[in-house]
Formats: C-alpha cells, sequence, structure tokens
C-alpha cells in the first residue's frame, strides 16, 4: 500500500481546562470502514519531546504510525499540554522560576482521558488500545487503573519504575515550571551507553537531524531549532515518587492484556525497570516481554525498530481464545 492512500487528519480537542486544548494526529487507511477496539491506537510520549515528532517521523520513508495505519490500524498520537503542539500552559510565557513545576502526571492523565473519550465517542466504541513511552507509560497504566473498561490492550515502551539514581532529565537544584533543553545535548544523551563503535549504524546522523529539525521546531526557545521548553511536571514527579519509593501507577492492578518492550542499552529506564513491573503483572490476562537488542531508550527511532514493531504488530493483532472477550 502507498502512503498515498493514508488518510491523515489534525485537530485541536478540548481538554478539561479552559483555554487548554490538546494537538491529535489521525491516521487510516482510506479504504478503513471497519473501527474495532482491536484495530484503534492511541499513542502518548514521554516527558521531553512531543508524541507528533516521535510517532509520525518518517525514517527511510515511513513513520510507525505510517507502518501501523498501512495494516489496517485507526491511529492517533496526543501532545500532553504544553509539548508539541498542544496549547501552552500560562505558565510557559512566564520566568521558569516564577511557577513550581508543571503538568504532573495527575494532569496528564486527564489529558489522556479527554482524548481517548474523544476518540471512542467519534468511532462509538467501548474501549481502544494504548501505547505509551517513558513517562507515557506511567500516564497509561495510571489511565488504565483508573478505567480498565476503557482500555482493550496496553503497550508499555521503556516503562517507567522505581529508582535509586536520579532521573537523566533532572540536572538538580530547584526546580521552576519548566526547563530549557539543548539540542546540542540531545544526541550525546539519545546515545548514552552505546558502545562507540555502534552508534553510527544505530542512530544514522540524518536520521538525528531529521528527528531533531521536527521536535525543536515544535518548542523553540532559542535561536533556529536550537532549544525548547519541557514542563518540569515528570521531574518533581520523579524526585518525589519515584526516587522516594511511591508510584505513581500499580502494576498489579492492570486486568488488560500488557506488552513490555524494552532496549538493552536503555539508560533512562534500564533493565531493572522492566523486569519489577513485569514481575507485579499478576492480573493481566496475558503478559509479555520483549527486549530488543542493540537498542536506546529512543529504540523505535533507531535502526532495529522494524523490530519494535514487529512486537507491537503481533500482540495488537493476535486474539488468544483465552482472552478477555471483546
Amino acid at each position: 500500500m502507498s502512503l498515498s492512500d493514508i488518510v491523515t487528519e489534525e485537530m485541536m480537542v478540548p481538554s478539561d481546562t479552559a483555554g487548554i486544548s490538546l494537538f491529535v494526529r489521525n491516521k487510516r487507511r482510506a479504504d478503513l470502514v471497519r473501527f474495532t477496539p482491536g484495530n484503534t491506537i492511541l499513542f502518548v510520549a514521554g516527558s521531553t519531546y512531543p508524541a507528533s515528532t516521535s510517532f509520525d517521523l518518517r525514517l527511510d520513508g515511513v513513520s510507525w504510525m505510517d507502518h501501523l495505519a498501512a495494516r489496517g490500524h485507526d491511529v492517533y498520537l496526543v501532545d500532553i499540554r504544553g509539548y508539541g503542539n498542544s496549547t501552552r500552559p500560562p505558565e510557559m510565557a512566564q520566568p521558569a522560576s516564577d511557577n513550581p513545576p508543571i503538568v504532573r502526571t495527575p494532569v496528564a492523565v486527564r489529558d489522556i482521558g479527554s482524548v481517548a473519550a474523544f476518540i471512542r465517542a467519534r468511532r462509538n466504541l467501548a474501549d481502544i488500545n494504548l501505547i505509551g513511552w517513558s513517562w507515557g507509560t506511567t500516564i497509561m497504566s495510571r489511565y488504565t487503573n483508573e478505567n480498565p473498561e476503557a482500555v482493550n490492550k496496553l503497550v508499555l515502551i521503556a516503562p517507567q519504575w522505581l529508582r535509586d539514581t536520579p532521573s537523566l532529565a533532572d540536572a538538580g537544584g530547584s526546580l521552576g515550571a519548566y526547563r530549557i533543553v539543548d539540542r546540542s545535548a540531545a544526541k550525546s544523551r539519545w546515545l548514552n551507553g552505546v558502545p562507540g563503535d555502534k552508534k553510527a549504524a544505530l542512530l544514522p546522523d540524518a536520521w538525528f537531524e531529521a528527528w531533531a529539525d521536527a521536535t525543536f521546531a515544535c518548542g523553540q526557545a532559542g535561536p533556529g531549532l536550537s532549544q525548547l521548553m519541557a514542563p518540569n511536571g515528570t521531574v518533581i514527579d520523579s524526585r518525589e515518587f519515584w526516587a522516594a519509593g511511591k508510584p505513581l501507577y500499580d502494576p498489579a492492578g492492570l486486568t488488560v492484556p500488557v506488552l513490555i518492550v524494552h532496549g538493552e542499552w536503555d539508560r533512562d529506564c534500564p533493565l531493572e525497570m522492566s523486569r519489577a513491573v513485569f514481575g507485579q503483572l499478576t492480573a493481566a490476562p496475558y503478559r509479555r516481554w520483549v527486549e530488543i537488542g542493540e537498542a536506546t531508550h529512543s529504540l523505535f527511532l533507531e535502526t532495529n525498530r522494524w523490530q519494535v514493531f514487529g512486537a507491537v504488530d503481533q500482540f495488537l493483532e493476535e486474539n488468544p481464545p483465552d482472552a478477555r472477550p471483546r
């Protein structure tokens, strides 16, 4: 199927806060007429970068959203408030030091609730599939804890969990409403932990530049495409919850099928986090953990991304006889 056969729609969905709207993109095949819980997907990204430049970035001519749409899925992404093309809270127009950290996890969960409800109403569905990455796994898991009837299957890409070391997003010191992220530091953080002789093949320069151009265009805070603003809610959450032994979601309370996908060289959310989450998924009808060799925290934007795509395709498209009926 040609990409010209894929329909793209973009819309702003009202949040539960006056003046705050959420950017949503939808991709699907032009001939798709049957919408089901099994073929409807919502993506959300992590704590620094938007979903719109993560899951719909065309590398070698195709994005993950394109791939799923071509397979017959009705695919959505949402930028949480303060990220990408969604409305920025008013605090982001003021000096960062004037306000405490904004867009904490409960706020992001409410944003997912607004968009999930919009999609379910739009397609007349009881439930949909959710895919979260990094902080997005916390958002999607907590939403599922609170709304199990609204979720069909749950995919966790590099899940967050309790930690005894600071988050790589935390530079220390006092925290204002948001932080400034420099493009010049993004690549070294991305490739942290990757052997030197593997870096160029894992993340080609052209792929990184394509991602950086798209991402930093969404959140300019400096000249050109050099900086972006990122809300600090996730950083304070990491200090007050993840580093303090207090989880923000309950894996044991997830009652839907769950897939974890993790990269071998992930230093943001190390292997031990996936192991801990997987071990507590005791109420899921079934659970699976796929470890991708030679991959980082941003594994679906690297040359081994086909392995991520394949693992998620299988999980979403299978219908085991003993799974929860739909």
